[in-house]
């Protein structure tokens, strides 16, 4: 079969996976402090995170494109249904913006504008770290990716209709392509610094959007391969045989591979720097998530290193899939280690009514090193002069932090059925556009080079 049939059965399946999420919405509002950080923080992690997969759909479709390669055509339109969720991420990425535009939630710390009068880093970053620019920002960078992803999903159905010998429709393909390489590269990375690392407002690393990217790009392949297997079984996408698997668990373990190599960078190098400003974000995480900061490693590392490194072990597709799944939830943790930490702190600055608002993240070193036995008062000096009032804000966070919160320190249960019900959004609206068009495409020049694809 070339033409998938979204029937009443998936539909309500999905739609089911959507109730489930819009519940566990309502459960986490009802419960949550004043600020509404769990439902903020939930809404924003799964908002970034599929929205950021849907945008490495089209990174790959022009990546391909660009690179004169053939081998992903015949399960190309995945990508582009995959990529065709930018619209529907732009609208949750908007709201979030909203959000910071008139105060909706508390998530940033730089969104207080008493705080940042106050900062001397936060009032030093506010040119980039302000609510203006985080909306229209937002607006004019992911319309433009959608504007692509738009653009690849038409002339591919063009050339469907009208194609002919001259590849007119490939040639202007790869045309938007060239230009859509550079401008996701800063795009993406400007809106990550701000969607995502600028939770952590005092911390920064110019390899961030490299690592959070590299996250989301293999929780796209692991999506493809489950989503391709998952058609196979229902009969469709016959011309995708264990070659095309082979390649799409060649990038799951090599993008494994070079994401663990991102986050050791970051840790090592920040770590043996040994500078109070780059240290925190590990610091934190190390002492007060280590479940969740190991176990990330553990995850997203060694069961795809330990299980894909066997050449046949790609073409199996129970292996594969087992792996692909266990990653997409693994990555999902590393967005949830990204945010829910750093969040955590601002809430609970916020909750605290201090009047002095130098920094948690500047104090929590020396609130570390008072836990381990160490004198607050030297390691302060020894990491910047931070007053005594900032150290005692510090330690109230990070003894708040230390103790379970639910939502927080673990993801619960309201947690997964919020991803459960993103996820069967993504699905709902890749399926609706898989619906819409032959599965195999026509007319395309590489698609006979796909059909035939074989490697060792």
């Amino acid at each position: 079969m070339n033409q998938y049939t979204l029937t009443g059965s998936h539909r309500n399946v999905l739609f089911g996976a959507m109730g489930i999420g819009v519940l566990c919405m309502v459960l986490t509002w009802m419960g949550d402090d004043a600020y509404h950080t769990r439902f903020w923080t939930n809404f924003l992690h799964n908002s970034v995170f599929f929205t950021m997969i849907s945008l490495m759909a089209a990174f790959f479709i022009a990546a391909c494109v660009t690179a004169y390669a053939g081998w992903h055509t015949t399960f190309k339109r995945v990508w582009e249904a995959y990529a065709s969720f930018l619209v529907v991420g732009l609208g949750l990425m908007l709201i979030v913006a909203l959000g910071v535009y008139m105060h909706w939630h508390h998530l940033y710390h730089w969104s207080n504008e008493a705080d940042v009068q106050s900062d001397e880093i936060l009032k030093g970053k506010s040119s980039f770290l302000n609510k203006n620019w985080y909306l229209f920002g937002t607006l004019i960078c992911v319309s433009t990716w959608a504007f692509f992803a738009y653009k690849f999903r038409s002339l591919s159905l063009e050339e469907d209709r009208i194609g002919d010998g001259s590849f007119t429709q490939h040639r202007t393909m790869r045309f938007y392509a060239a230009i859509f390489l550079p401008i996701v590269g800063f795009t993406s990375a400007a809106l990550l610094w701000q969607w995502v690392m600028s939770v952590d407002a005092h911390w920064y690393s110019t390899m961030f959007a490299w690592y959070s990217t590299a996250s989301a790009f293999v929780s796209m392949i692991a999506l493809t391969i489950l989503l391709i297997i998952y058609l196979k079984s229902n009969g469709y996408y016959k011309e995708v045989n264990a070659n095309h698997i082979h390649d799409l668990g060649k990038f799951l373990f090599a993008i494994s591979i070079f994401w663990t190599y991102l986050w050791f960078s970051q840790f090592m190098l920040i770590w043996y720097a040994n500078i109070g400003e780059e240290t925190i974000y590990f610091r934190e995480r190390y002492d007060n998530y280590p479940v969740l900061f190991f176990g990330n490693l553990a995850i997203n590392f060694l069961v795809p290193f330990l299980i894909l490194m066997r050449n046949d072990t790609k073409r199996k597709f129970g292996s594969v899939s087992f792996v692909a799944a266990i990653v997409l939830l693994g990555h999902w943790i590393d967005y949830f280690l990204m945010i829910k930490p750093g969040a955590l702190i601002t809430r609970n600055h916020a909750l605290g009514g201090h009047d002095d608002h130098t920094g948690v993240e500047h104090g929590s070193d020396a609130v570390n090193a008072a836990a381990h036995g160490a004198d607050t008062t030297v390691h302060a000096e020894a990491i910047g002069q931070v007053s005594d009032h900032a150290v005692q804000t510090a330690q109230h966070s990070v003894e708040h932090a230390q103790e379970f919160v639910a939502g927080f320190s673990l993801p619960g249960f309201l947690e997964l059925g919020t991803f459960l019900g993103f996820l069967g959004l993504f699905v709902y609206v890749a399926l609706t556009v898989l619906s819409k068009s032959a599965l195999v495409p026509k007319n395309d020049p590489y698609l006979e080079e796909s059909l035939h694809h074989h490697v060792i």
